[in-house]
């Protein structure tokens, strides 16, 4: 039981910092451009449930405004509810006085605490006449202080916090916080734990996926004179010769048939010219119908075979909200493997999806590290193909990311874009985890990293920060 096993935990002290990046160059998000990003960073202090001894984790997630709650309204006023949503969410968690696993707290908060919160936040934006926040949004505040919380867990008890997603250390099963869809009756998650999911042997390296963004110049021709003039390459071919990458991720409109296309079909030569033999597509959730994304499938396997060959999955071309777009989409399936990303918030989700002819789940440690690992566990538990997808971590936020791909039987590496956008803004990281915060011979590495809680090495890192954030 919770209140009897000597590893459970309790928070004692949480502190949210805010620390802003600008890009060197821009990235476009379906039908907005980040020029800049604010990274939330929670330090988290936790102790055992008898008090004697006590830890220190950190978490960190870029608050990626266009990503998160895309929508006419400007970029400001989003960035700031956000912020806000940050100070309430840590002090609502400080003040709950919860006690057991991070899986076990992270769920709970996720489900009752921070659901009231939003709650009670858009009923407030919405009297005033303001747009409500997405739950995305909401779940990517709660992330740093989940992902802090893991990482103090660790910490504490000088282990690998992926060690600990099992028996002795849960005090539940996933039966607590799963079911199996309605169209797999084998299936039980009684008795069974996460780590019964997880690679027994987790990875050292990783494939890394390059992102090929909607701005980003593909050779000499598409450069306008505005480019950065710095130590990094600008066009995709530079990128790929500097880190030797195999895997190039591209970013479509799915709003216009012909670019998108063309896209697709210039990316796909400079890979066949280079040697690259891995590509994806990521329309961003702007499409409305499945034949949008078929027609362009099709003219790629008949004009273009050998792109064709290279396109390993499709990435999220349908709206976020999958309960309120439920669209069959078997027919995008049946060509290639689809992954959810931004509709996949939870296993719910997941698993809705799973019933609309979805096959695949990028998942991301921005919508928490529990939520994550449960959706990894649903996800293989039925038979659906997995990723690890990028929301341009930069700092702290990029390890955790890395460990989760590493963890776990992804459909070919992890993405890792935070290099190309603001690679200075992790120097100091870069510094102990060189692997991590640079590719070469297309690959990141995870050998630098320590090994209790996510191994961050912060006192070595050394970064200073800013004054902490009061809680409200």
């Amino acid at each position: 039981m919770a209140d009897t096993n000597p590893r459970n935990i309790h928070i004692r002290e949480l502190e949210l910092y805010f620390i802003p990046i600008q890009t060197r160059v821009p990235l476009k998000f379906g039908t907005e451009t980040l020029t800049t990003v604010t990274c939330a960073r929670v330090k988290a202090v936790v102790g055992t449930a008898n008090g004697s001894d006590s830890a220190t984790g950190w978490g960190e997630t870029p608050l990626n405004v266009q990503w998160v709650w895309p929508s006419s309204m400007p970029y400001q006023p989003r960035l700031e509810a956000l912020m806000d949503l940050c100070r309430t969410i840590t002090a609502v968690l400080l003040k709950a006085d919860m006690e057991g696993h991070p899986m076990e707290t992270g769920y709970d908060f996720t489900c009752h605490h921070l659901k009231e919160i939003l709650h009670g936040v858009n009923r407030e934006r919405i009297r005033g006449g303001m747009e409500p926040v997405p739950w995305l949004a909401a779940l990517v505040c709660f992330s740093a202080c989940d992902i802090a919380v893991h990482d103090a867990y660790g910490v504490l008890h000088g282990v690998p916090v992926y060690q600990t997603y099992d028996q002795p250390w849960m005090n539940r099963d996933l039966s607590a916080f799963l079911e199996p869809s309605r169209l797999s009756e084998n299936i039980s998650f009684s008795g069974v734990y996460p780590g019964h999911f997880l690679l027994q042997d987790p990875r050292k390296q990783l494939k890394a996926w390059h992102l090929v963004g909607g701005l980003d110049p593909l050779t000499g021709e598409d450069l306008t004179g505005d480019e950065p003039d710095d130590d990094y390459p600008v066009q995709l071919e530079q990128w790929i010769e500097s880190d030797g990458l195999d895997c190039l991720k591209i970013k479509l409109r799915g709003t216009d048939e012909a670019w998108d296309f063309d896209r697709m079909s210039r990316t796909g030569a400079i890979a066949g010219r280079h040697g690259v033999h891995w590509l994806s597509a990521d329309f961003n959730c702007t499409v409305r119908d499945p034949d949008y994304v078929n027609r362009i499938l099709d003219r790629l396997r008949d004009e273009e075979p050998e792109t064709y060959a290279r396109l390993l999955y499709v990435e999220q071309p349908f709206p976020h909200e999958l309960e309120e777009h439920r669209l069959n989409v078997r027919s995008v399936s049946a060509r290639k493997p689809l992954f959810l990303d931004e509709s996949a918030h939870d296993w719910g989700i997941v698993r809705l999806g799973f019933e609309l002819g979805w096959t695949g789940v990028a998942l991301k440690t921005c919508k928490t590290q529990t939520g994550a690992i449960l959706s990894a566990c649903w996800a293989i538990a039925h038979g659906m193909t997995l990723m690890v997808q990028d929301l341009t971590n930069p700092m702290l936020a990029q390890i955790p990311h890395c460990l989760l791909a590493a963890h776990l039987p992804t459909i070919m590496g992890v993405e890792t874009n935070s290099m190309q956008f603001y690679p200075e803004a992790s120097a100091l990281e870069r510094n102990v985890h060189p692997g991590l915060y640079q590719r070469r011979n297309g690959l990141v590495d995870l050998s630098t990293l320590g090994s209790s809680g996510f191994g961050y090495r912060v006192d070595e890192i050394g970064r200073a920060l800013p004054e902490p954030e009061p809680l409200s």
